[in-house]
């Protein structure tokens, strides 16, 4: 058993089956990939890693576990899982998984190659654990998932702990400890008591208020199209080949790539980058503003970049000075939750009208950006309002 301090939880438990994964360096690696990306631009103490994440959602795994009367090989699979389960993100987290969807159609938790090959596989062999099922946990398709990957999964409680803890924004107040002592088993998975319905709302209002000021913060979305920008001009002549290494390196490892490439495409928006000289906003809309919004939202960069062609030859501008940020439409949370009480049983929106007024508001929250250099704003704004069928200007947006 070894104890390590988190400024988080206090001293986390790592038992002694679980410390030779802990020294693989797929796990190892993590120490140096941030956990919120280029939020740091926003936030300056948002330094924190994949890696004490990955700590923190071993220690709440491991205490649902106890929770729960797991067996003990149960128990094992799920620590590990909680352990594991970040160790396929790229450089800078989400930042650059939308290319690795689109040109290797692989996921951040596509890892089960990971899990039987190289140190990690080996390790894995070694403790008698099985990789199958750890993926299963990690990717939702085992009984006990719900743990690591469902609507109240122990990873959520970890990240909004975090990093609400190291931004200093304090609207992810989320009481863990209470919230796993009113989980249960179920024959559908995960089963809450209705004495945990005030912590799981807590999760969910934390949720939905971490997302505007921390994971969509427009700063930190403009630097993260401008990262995946130079990443695709770094990748675009051949992207099956040079991703997969850009994938496994760390952030610096991947910055100083872009910084020091042939191609000055890349090298200048690398430098930006570096130094802080974002592109500003040009167009920055809700969804009752876009005319056409379902027809235009997608995950595919290449759809972004052709309407940035679209919108720049609008402008008469270079391509490279647009960049188009669709994210898709927030999904409704805690549809499969299940609460019980003395007599019956009734989903989570049944005993909390709280989950229905959460999701319009996260509904609410999405916006679709155009991003230009300072000084182009203006003369992209009013292109990308005619390419993208975008509803005239408000008193209230103009004052964004």
């Amino acid at each position: 058993m070894k104890s390590i301090k988190d400024p988080v939880h206090g001293y986390i438990q790592v038992d002694s089956s679980l410390l030779p994964l802990l020294d693989t360096p797929q796990v190892q690696r993590l120490r140096y990939i941030r956990q919120l990306g280029f939020s740091f631009l926003v936030y300056p103490g948002a330094h924190h890693t994949r890696f004490e994440h990955s700590l923190g959602t071993m220690h709440l795994a491991n205490a649902l576990g106890t929770r729960l009367s797991l067996s003990p090989e149960d128990h094992a699979h799920v620590s590990a899982a909680g352990l594991l389960h970040d160790i396929g993100h790229g450089p800078f987290s989400h930042a650059i998984e939308g290319l690795s969807k689109e040109f290797l159609g692989k996921k951040h938790t596509d890892i089960s190659d990971q899990l039987t090959t190289g140190a990690l596989g080996k390790v894995i062999s070694n403790t008698g654990l099985d990789p199958d099922q750890i993926d299963r946990l990690i990717n939702g398709h085992h009984p006990l998932s719900g743990i690591i990957h469902g609507d109240l999964d122990v990873d959520r409680m970890d990240y909004l702990l975090r990093d609400a803890h190291y931004t200093g924004v304090p609207y992810g107040t989320v009481d863990a400890m209470r919230l796993i002592r009113a989980m249960r088993l179920c024959d559908t998975g995960i089963m809450l008591d209705l004495s945990g319905v005030q912590a799981a709302e807590s999760l969910l209002i934390a949720r939905t208020l971490m997302r505007p000021a921390v994971y969509y913060h427009h700063v930190s979305r403009i630097a993260e199209k401008m990262f995946t920008m130079a990443v695709y001009e770094y990748i675009k002549d051949d992207p099956t080949s040079i991703l997969p290494s850009l994938l496994v390196a760390d952030d610096a490892a991947c910055m100083q790539n872009l910084l020091h490439a042939d191609n000055p495409s890349v090298s200048c928006l690398a430098k930006n980058l570096y130094e802080r000289r974002l592109f500003k906003r040009a167009l920055y809309v809700g969804k009752d503003d876009v005319r056409d919004v379902h027809q235009i939202t997608s995950e595919s960069f290449l759809m972004e970049r052709n309407l940035a062609e679209n919108i720049s030859d609008e402008a008469g501008v270079s391509s490279e000075q647009v960049m188009v940020d669709i994210p898709t439409f927030p999904q409704d949370i805690w549809m499969e939750v299940q609460v019980k009480d003395r007599y019956s049983v009734n989903m989570l929106e049944e005993v909390s009208p709280l989950v229905t007024t959460l999701n319009e508001t996260r509904r609410s929250q999405w916006r679709l950006g155009v991003y230009a250099p300072e000084g182009m704003t203006d003369t992209i704004s009013d292109a990308a309002r005619k390419v993208l069928n975008i509803k005239p200007s408000t008193r209230q947006e103009r004052l964004l």
